[in-house]
C-alpha cells in the first residue's frame, strides 16, 4: 500500500513509523523530526523545512501521541521547533489528521470533526498497546524495589484494559494481586480471575498492606487523606495521564517513591508499537475508502 504521508513531530514511535512506511514504498514527508538521525539518508523520507511543505502533497497527516501535553504545542521530542496544535490543524485543512490522545478542546479547532481521528480510541491499538504498558510497568517495578515480585503484595487501582493485562502478567510472576474497582461487574471479573478485591472508595488504612501500588485511573484516587497510610517503602507507579491519579506533592512530602510512567509503549517497545500503529492506520484508511 504505497501512499504519501506527512509525519509531524512525535517521539521514537513516530521515527519507527516513518521508517516502516518508507520501507514499504510510501513517501514520507516529515516536519518536527529534524533531530531523528536514524531517518536521515533513507529513501522515500523527505525532511521539510516548513510545515506547509510537509503537508501540501499528502492526504494523510500523522501527528504525535499524545497530540499535545502542554495545552498549546504538539509533542515533538526530536525538534527544537514549537509547532502549535492550532498551526498544524490550520495548515492541514481538508486533510485527514491521525494522532493520539487528542484533547476535547482540539476538536473545537476543526471544521470537519470527521477529519481528525484519535488513533488511541481504536480498539485494536488500545488492546495491543496494553501489553507494552504492562511489560514496561513490570520493568519499573523490578528496577525500583529491593524485593522480588514473587510474593509481593500488589494493589492495582482500576480494572480496565491495562489493569487486566498487568494483573495477569504480575500474577504469572507469583505476585499476590489485589484489584480495586467500583462497579459490581468489575468485582465479578476480579473474582473470576482469582484476584483479591477492594472497593476503590474505601481505600484507607488497608493501603498499608501493599509493597507496590499501581494506578491506572485517570483522575486522582490517592490523596492526602488515604495516601498517609501507605508504608514508607511502598513503590507507587502512576500510569494515568495528566493530572495523574496520585497526589504527587503529598507523596513527596511523605518521602514516598512515586514514578509517573507516561507513554510507556513508546519508551519500552517503540518498534512493536509503531507496527501496531501502522496496521491501525491502514485499517482506518480502508474503512474510510469503504465509506466512499
Amino acid at each position: 500500500m504505497n501512499r504519501n504521508f506527512a509525519i509531524i513531530g512525535g517521539d521514537l514511535r513516530m521515527v519507527k513509523l516513518a521508517k516502516l512506511f518508507a520501507c514499504e514504498g510510501s513517501n514520507v514527508y516529515t516536519y518536527g523530526l529534524e533531530e531523528a538521525e536514524e531517518l536521515k539518508n533513507i529513501e522515500n523520507i523527505t525532511f521539510c523545512n516548513q510545515l506547509n511543505e510537509a503537508i501540501e502533497n499528502v492526504e494523510i497527516v500523522i501527528g504525535p501521541t499524545p497530540f499535545c501535553s502542554n495545552g498549546k504545542d504538539i509533542n515533538a521530542v526530536y525538534s527544537k521547533q514549537n509547532i502549535t496544535c492550532e498551526q498544524l490543524i490550520e495548515e492541514s485543512s481538508n486533510k485527514t489528521i491521525i494522532a493520539g490522545s487528542i484533547a476535547t478542546k482540539i476538536y473545537e479547532l476543526v471544521n470537519d470533526k470527521d477529519k481528525i481521528i484519535d488513533i488511541m480510541k481504536r480498539e485494536e491499538l488500545a488492546i495491543l498497546n496494553t501489553i507494552a504498558t504492562a511489560e514496561g510497568t513490570i520493568e519499573i517495578a523490578i528496577s525500583n524495589t529491593d524485593k522480588v515480585i514473587h510474593g509481593s503484595e500488589i494493589l492495582i487501582l482500576g480494572f480496565g484494559r491495562v489493569a487486566k493485562i498487568l494483573a495477569s502478567k504480575m500474577k504469572a510472576l507469583e505476585a499476590n494481586i489485589t484489584c480495586s474497582a467500583r462497579k459490581e461487574k468489575d468485582f465479578a471479573w476480579i473474582k473470576a480471575y482469582g484476584y483479591k478485591s477492594t472497593n476503590i472508595n474505601e481505600l484507607g488504612r488497608n493501603l498499608s498492606n501493599y509493597d507496590i501500588i499501581i494506578n491506572t485511573v485517570p483522575y486522582q484516587i490517592l490523596k492526602q487523606n488515604n495516601l498517609q497510610y501507605v508504608k514508607n517503602d511502598c513503590l507507587l507507579i502512576d500510569l494515568a495521564s495528566s493530572p495523574g491519579g496520585i497526589d504527587r506533592d503529598f507523596a513527596k512530602i511523605k518521602g514516598l517513591k512515586l514514578i509517573w510512567a507516561l507513554a510507556l509503549p513508546g519508551k519500552v517497545a517503540p518498534v512493536t508499537t509503531a507496527k501496531i500503529m501502522k496496521n491501525t492506520i491502514y485499517n482506518i484508511l480502508k474503512e474510510e475508502k469503504d465509506k466512499c
